[in-house]
């Protein structure tokens, strides 16, 4: 095991290390992340083809750094979750209730391989349903393999929080249309959606982070659904939005916080 460990941090240095800009972005990559088992998961996904490069980071979150993957000249998002930093408590309160996870996880790294899974279903499920959202490649453990939201140079698209669209009512009327199709197409409720979870590409909203999303009849689903409408609606009144929570609503077919198309 010593061994494979070891050929697997060679193998992951080597990755890191080609092709890789000298700027503090990419210095922010560091061990906190790449523990002996994640250095062993990246191994597995570089023997499989998935990546030859991690080239910098995209994002930093609370449980999770985004990095920039290439293969054969194609960019890619790397999502890692962290271990030792993830929020134990929350994802089993987003995994209960859901029919494709019945099991409480007292374990953390079986909580967390089961949250990636998730994440890598709704994504999948979603991407089927039209949703505008990065295309899943693969996931293994605490390592999801994503589309890349950006342009063709490696530049990646920033959220709404720091690049706020040109028309703001127009861009959040595009937002409400891939909520509509995430809600009654992708049966889903994302549980999160605010500025920070939608990436402006071009004037195109594309909607991120949805480990937490739930299938509607979640027992915890109109809770969430109404934390996303509020959030919207608080979100785009701070940039200059007109579009009222009455409307965003309609828009949905939500009345008292049901969807009325998927009301059982």
């Amino acid at each position: 095991m010593d061994q494979k460990i070891a050929k697997a941090d060679k193998k992951v240095k080597k990755i890191i290390s080609e092709k890789r800009k000298k700027d503090a972005d990419d210095r922010k990559v560091g061990s906190d992340i790449f523990d002996k088992r994640t250095l062993e998961t990246l191994y597995k996904l570089a023997n499989k083809n998935y990546i030859d490069i991690l080239n910098g980071e995209i994002s930093t979150g609370k449980e999770a750094n985004v990095l920039k993957g290439i293969k054969d000249d194609k960019y890619y998002a790397v999502k890692i979750y962290r271990i030792a930093t993830s929020d134990f408590k929350k994802m089993n309160f987003y995994v209960d209730g859901d029919h494709r996870f019945r099991s409480r996880h007292s374990n953390k790294r079986q909580l967390i391989n089961s949250w990636v899974s998730k994440e890598y279903k709704n994504l999948e499920r979603l991407y089927k349903a039209g949703v505008k959202v990065p295309k899943p490649i693969t996931s293994l453990n605490n390592v999801l393999i994503l589309e890349f939201i950006g342009d063709d140079e490696g530049n990646p698209a920033k959220t709404v929080k720091y690049n706020p669209p040109k028309d703001v009512d127009e861009f959040l009327l595009k937002v409400l249309n891939e909520m509509y199709k995430f809600i009654n197409n992708g049966k889903l409720i994302h549980g999160d959606l605010s500025a920070y979870n939608i990436m402006n590409l071009n004037e195109e909203p594309v909607i991120i982070d949805v480990s937490q999303s739930v299938i509607y009849n979640n027992p915890i689903a109109k809770e969430l659904l109404d934390r996303d409408i509020n959030n919207l609606t608080n979100d785009f009144k701070k940039l200059g939005s007109k579009i009222t929570k009455e409307e965003i609503e309609k828009h949905l077919g939500v009345k008292d916080g049901i969807v009325l198309s998927l009301k059982n």
